[in-house]
């Protein structure tokens, strides 16, 4: 009886640690006006920002390269070390698409 309450319990707090800890992507989210926003989230501390900001840049040139155009950045903005209790690394990327020229 007991273990299997305990074990009812472990499975529940494992859960949801698993649900709380995955990565957050945005995909591309039109902000009007040709311009668009990105970001990415890791799911620890542990992710360095790099990797988050090329998969996060990589996915803005494929939205533009969508319609033959250039991705031009508008703005960055990333979260700042130490990378605890929530602070996950994270960026979020605010860009147009232009024409090419």
């Amino acid at each position: 009886m007991f273990t299997t309450t305990f074990n009812k319990k472990i499975s529940i707090t494992v859960c949801s640690f698993l649900i709380v800890g995955c990565a957050a992507n945005s995909g591309i989210v039109p902000m009007g006006n040709n311009t668009y926003m990105v970001s990415r989230q890791a799911a620890t501390g542990f992710s360095g920002m790099g990797t988050l900001k090329a998969d996060a840049m990589k996915e803005a040139y494929q939205e533009c390269q969508k319609t033959n155009k250039s991705v031009s950045v508008l703005e960055t903005i990333d979260t700042k070390p130490p990378y605890i209790f929530g602070n996950f690394p994270k960026t979020e990327i605010r860009f147009k698409c232009i024409n090419e020229e």
